[in-house]
C-alpha cells in the first residue's frame, strides 16, 4: 500500500490548511515580491524596474536611521523582555498564598489582552505632565517642574522598551509558570537531601529546567522584533519620531502615505530577509535544536 493510500484521510484533513496558507500567505508574499520589482500604479502599466526599488531603499538615509532605531529598541525589548518574566515567575512561584498568586497572575496578564490603543492611552495619562500619576509622585518627592516624558528625546527609546515589556510580560510569565509546575518534585527533593537551600534549588534545579522554554520565548521574540508597528504608531509624535520610527513605520510611510508601493514592498522584503538572518543566527547561538 502506498503512503498516499495509507494516509489519505490525513492528507484530506490537511488540505484546507494548505489552501488557506496558499491564498492568504504565499500568494500575497509572491505578489509583494512582484510589486517590489515594478513601478507600481493602480491604473495602467506596471513596468518592470528590476532592483531599482531595492537600490532606492538601500541608498535612503532614512531607511538606515529607522533600521538603527529598530535594532536598538528591539534589542532592549529582547533583553528586558527576557529577564523580567523569569524574575516575576520565580517570585510568584515562591508565594504560598494561592489566592494572591492567582490574583497577581491575572493583573499582570491583563495588559496583554488590551490593544496598544488602550495601553498607549494608559501610559500617556500616567506620564502626562499635567496631573499624571508619575509627575504627581515626583512633585511630592520635591521635583521642581513636571517632566514631559513623551516629548523628551532622551526618554523615547526607553519608554518604548518599558511599555512593551509591561504589556507582554504577563503572557510570557505564565509560560514560565507552566514550565515550573511541570518540573518533577523529585528533583527538588533530591536537592534538599543534598543540603541545597531555596536559592540553590532555583539556581541548580528550576533555571536549568526552564532552558527549553527560554529558547522558545527568545526565538519568538526575535521573530517579532522587526515587526513592531502598533506601539510606535500610538506612542510616537513629531518630537520623538526621529528616535523611535522603525522599519514598519517606514514601510507604512512609503506605501500608504506616499503611495510608493514598489519601494514599500522592497523595504518589506528587506525586513523579511533581515528577520530570517536574525532567526537563523539566534537558533545557532542558543542551540535551539539541542536538548
Amino acid at each position: 500500500m502506498t503512503a498516499w493510500a495509507r494516509y489519505r484521510v490525513l492528507y484530506v484533513m490537511m488540505l484546507p490548511i494548505v489552501i488557506y496558507f496558499a491564498i492568504f500567505s504565499y500568494f500575497p508574499l509572491f505578489k509583494g515580491l512582484q510589486i517590489s520589482m515594478q513601478k507600481f500604479r493602480m491604473i495602467g502599466d506596471r513596468p518592470f524596474v528590476g532592483l531599482q526599488n531595492y537600490q532606492a531603499v538601500w541608498h535612503d538615509p532614512v531607511f538606515w536611521r529607522v533600521l538603527e532605531n529598530t535594532l536598538v529598541i528591539g534589542a532592549g525589548m529582547l533583553v528586558l523582555g527576557f529577564f523580567a518574566p523569569i524574575i516575576t515567575a520565580l517570585s510568584l512561584n515562591e508565594v504560598l498564598q494561592t489566592w494572591f498568586k492567582k490574583l497577581t497572575q491575572m493583573i499582570i496578564y491583563l495588559p496583554h489582552l488590551f490593544s496598544w490603543v488602550v495601553v498607549g492611552g494608559i501610559w500617556i495619562m500616567m506620564l502626562s505632565p499635567d496631573g499624571g500619576f508619575v509627575n504627581e509622585l515626583l512633585k511630592l518627592l520635591g521635583a521642581a517642574k513636571p517632566i514631559h516624558f513623551f516629548a523628551e528625546v532622551d526618554f523615547a527609546r526607553y519608554l518604548m522598551v518599558l511599555t512593551n515589556t509591561w504589556k507582554e510580560m504577563g503572557f510570557t510569565c505564565i509560560l514560565y509558570l507552566a514550565a515550573i509546575v511541570s518540573i518533577s518534585p523529585s528533583l527538588y527533593e533530591a536537592a534538599r537531601m543534598d543540603g541545597a537551600g531555596r536559592w540553590q534549588q532555583i539556581r541548580y534545579v528550576t533555571l536549568p529546567q526552564l532552558i527549553p522554554t527560554m529558547k522558545v520565548v527568545t526565538l519568538l521574540n526575535m521573530i517579532g522584533m522587526l515587526r513592531m508597528f502598533d506601539q510606535i504608531m500610538i506612542l510616537s509624535n513629531p518630537v520623538i519620531a526621529r528616535k523611535v520610527d522603525v522599519l514598519m513605520t517606514y514601510t507604512y510611510q512609503k506605501g500608504i502615505l506616499e503611495f510608493n508601493m514598489g519601494v514599500a514592498s522592497a523595504a518589506g522584503f528587506l525586513v523579511v530577509l533581515t528577520t530570517l538572518i536574525l532567526v537563523f543566527a539566534t537558533r545557532k547561538l542558543i542551540r535551539y535544536d539541542e536538548e
